[in-house]
């Protein structure tokens, strides 16, 4: 009865550790769970990550999620960053990222 897991370059199962994962509790390089630790992308309900974290609760360099803790950015419901973008506020620098990355269209209402 004891959990199995998946283990490889690109590794899918509960529990699943690689380069490229999905899982329940996925650990990679490019990770999508429930619970997701990525070191680039990590994207699910709890995402934690060096680089760009997308969640319910995302920690990371770039965090994104109703709960955002950034090192460097932060967008979400509560967002906690040198700079954020939050239901209120809209720091320049993170209009500016966005600007760069996705375009006018996708500003947020604080930013307009």
């Amino acid at each position: 009865m004891r959990p199995r897991v998946a283990k490889g370059v690109i590794a899918i199962g509960n529990i699943a550790v690689g380069a490229v994962t999905l899982a329940g509790i996925s650990l990679g390089l490019v990770s999508v769970g429930g619970l997701s630790v990525g070191l680039i992308v990590a994207l699910g309900g709890a995402a934690l990550g060096l680089g760009l974290s997308i969640g319910g609760l995302a920690v990371g360099s770039i965090a994104a999620g109703g709960v955002a803790v950034g090192f460097v950015y932060a967008i979400g419901g509560l967002a906690v960053a040198p700079a954020i973008v939050d239901g209120t506020r809209c720091d320049s620098a993170v209009r500016d990222l966005i600007l760069r990355w996705l375009g006018p269209d996708r500003l947020p209402p604080p930013c307009l």
